[in-house]
């Protein structure tokens, strides 16, 4: 596909961009060509758009209640991390001072 038309270029380029969930492969795979033609055919068009899974960003900020929730669960796995650790500590002051 080194000598392609422009405007199959910017075709492609352009259904990609208008696709905001989908991938340079998954639009490449379409007319069946290689992803990595789509992907230097994006870079030189400047394409903005930010690439693959990432791009997908939560539609509304989370509610103070998820919030909440992630905080506490952030604070269940340190405080599991520290009694883990603590156990390990135990067992080992335990057995050094065992005759």
């Amino acid at each position: 596909m080194k000598h392609c038309q422009p405007e199959f270029k910017a075709d492609a380029v352009a259904l990609y961009e208008s696709r905001p969930g989908a991938t340079i492969r998954s639009v490449a795979a379409d007319p069946g060509g290689n992803p990595e033609t789509l992907r230097n055919w994006v870079r030189a068009a400047g394409a903005s758009r930010p690439r693959g899974r990432r791009a997908e960003a939560p539609a509304e900020p989370p509610t103070p209640l998820e919030a909440e929730n992630a905080a506490l669960r952030k604070k269940v796995r340190e405080l599991e991390e520290e009694r883990e650790i603590l156990r390990k500590a135990a067992k080992y002051f335990a057995g050094e001072t065992r005759w």
